[in-house]
Order: C-alpha cells, then sequence, then structure tokens
C-alpha cells in the first residue's frame, strides 16, 4: 500500500513539473510497468486527480496525454491562502492602496537584502541562477534552473505558495520579478511564462 501510494505522489509531481505525460512515460520514470502505471493513473483519475486528453503526434494515432486537475493543483500547499486574502484586504481598508504597496515594498527589500547576501559568494552568472533556484526552492516554488544555450539560463517556478495573494494583488509579482532583476543585474530577466495568465507555471528567461 505505501509503494503504491508513493507512486501516486510520484506522478502528480512528475505532472506538476513537467506538465503533462503519457503513461508509457510515467511508467519509464517511476521504473514499473505501463499496466501498473495505468492501474495508478486510473486510480487518481478515480479520485479527481487527473484528466486526459488526445494529443495528435508527428507519425501514427494521437496519444493519450494526463495532466492535473484543479483539485490536484490545490493539494500543493498556498502558504495561509486564507490569512493573506483576510490580511491583503485588512491592510486596504485601514491603510488604503498605499498601506498595501508599502507592505510589499517592504516585503521586498527584506527578500532582496536576503537573495543578494545569498548570491554574493556566486562568481557567475550561472551560480547565481542555480542559486536562486536553490533559495526559492526552499521557499515552495518547485523551482529549477535549467541551462540553453549561448549563456541563456530559464528560472522555472513549477508551484507558486502564494498564488492566492498574488491572484489578489499582481503587485506580489511585478515585485518578484523587479527582485530577481536587481540580483542579476548583469543579465537580463523576462518572464515569459505566467500562471496568472494561463501558463501552468511561471518562467523567467535569463539572458546575459
Amino acid at each position: 500500500m505505501a509503494a503504491s501510494s508513493n507512486n501516486r505522489d510520484r506522478i502528480l509531481y512528475i505532472l506538476k513539473t513537467r506538465g503533462p505525460q503519457t503513461a508509457q512515460v510515467l511508467a519509464n520514470e517511476l521504473d514499473i510497468t505501463p499496466v501498473g502505471t495505468r492501474q495508478h493513473l486510473k486510480q487518481l483519475a478515480d479520485d479527481g486527480l487527473l484528466a486526459h486528453f488526445e494529443r495528435a503526434e508527428k507519425v501514427g494515432r494521437p496519444a493519450s496525454f494526463w495532466q492535473l486537475t484543479e483539485k490536484a493543483h490545490g493539494r500543493f500547499p498556498d502558504r495561509h491562502s486564507d490569512l493573506s486574502l483576510h490580511l491583503i484586504d485588512g491592510v486596504r481598508e485601514v491603510f488604503g492602496d498605499e498601506g498595501l504597496e508599502a507592505l510589499i515594498a517592504k516585503r521586498e527589500r527584506n527578500a532582496l537584502s536576503d537573495y543578494q547576501q545569498a548570491l554574493a559568494a556566486c562568481a557567475s552568472l550561472a551560480g547565481k541562477v542555480k542559486k536562486l533556484a536553490e533559495l526559492r526552492n526552499r521557499e515552495g516554488y518547485m523551482a529549477q534552473a535549467i541551462h540553453q544555450s549561448h549563456g541563456v539560463w530559464l528560472l522555472v517556478e513549477n508551484h507558486c505558495p502564494i498564488c492566492a495573494a498574488a491572484t489578489k494583488c499582481r503587485e506580489f509579482c511585478r515585485s518578484e520579478l523587479d527582485i530577481f532583476r536587481q540580483c542579476l543585474p548583469e543579465a537580463e530577466v523576462v518572464r515569459v511564462d505566467y500562471l496568472l495568465e494561463g501558463a501552468r507555471r511561471c518562467t523567467y528567461r535569463i539572458t546575459p
């Protein structure tokens, strides 16, 4: 039972971090049979955590891909979402939009100081991006640093632990982009995928 539960958790994690996958790809990742994988997929679908769709491939018949449902995304924590929403509403009510902007600015200054201190020992852009991904991963963003060609990097955040707060007030997202740009002054940082605009994750392209 424990092994089955662990495999189902791994399926959810893989789909969260990599997007839709076929049963065969998942079987290869889990190192179990396709039949066993499909049993896990059926159980997860019965629990309302997965859905599947057909995607046309270059050759042959369309392949069946599995993806997370909204219910499954909800299993990955949004840190204290109800409290965050109430606090945002309370700050706006008591101090107005200027008070909320001051609060976000204070959070930005604190985060920037922490990140810059952690990045100070990194001698290269690559080292900084990797360290930044490590820091963000610790904070619950399921972050990855992915190297592309010609020194370009992607900072990928597969989960947003403050999504409810960011949905309520997108200034949090603006602030985080500003933090990355200040942490990496030797590079251009552009958000190319945005969770709040329909993407499954946030991705930042970092170009020297």
